[in-house]
């Protein structure tokens, strides 16, 4: 599998684009860059059965997200409110930010 640039980065927002959390939306918790998937915060959620152990004592089921392909996410559009791609630009002050393509907001603060 070849890596290809990440362009979704932790704590950005972004909506599921297929599967079935198709349009709901979510902060990334965790980014993947050479499995190529991320975890989204409230997002595929999965049910794993524990034991016991030092840190959970109770044990039992524990609902938790799962990680999503990265194709099947996309950036929520600050000005729109729906899924956009991303861009680069170079600012006044040469540094490189990413851009939302749909209306030209700068995604990095």
């Amino acid at each position: 599998m070849a890596q290809v640039s990440c362009k979704i980065k932790k704590g950005d927002r972004v909506i599921v684009t297929a599967g079935k959390d198709r349009d709901k939306k979510g902060v990334v918790l965790a980014v993947f860059p050479k499995k190529q998937r991320v975890v989204v915060e409230g997002v595929n959620m999965i049910k794993r059965h524990t034991k016991p152990s030092m840190g959970n004592p109770e044990g039992g089921i524990i609902e938790r997200e799962a990680p999503l392909h990265i194709s099947n996410v996309a950036i929520v559009d600050p000005k729109t409110g729906g899924p956009t791609r991303i861009g680069y630009q170079f600012l006044a002050d040469g540094t490189k930010v990413r851009v939302a393509k749909k209306s030209g907001e700068v995604l990095d603060k």
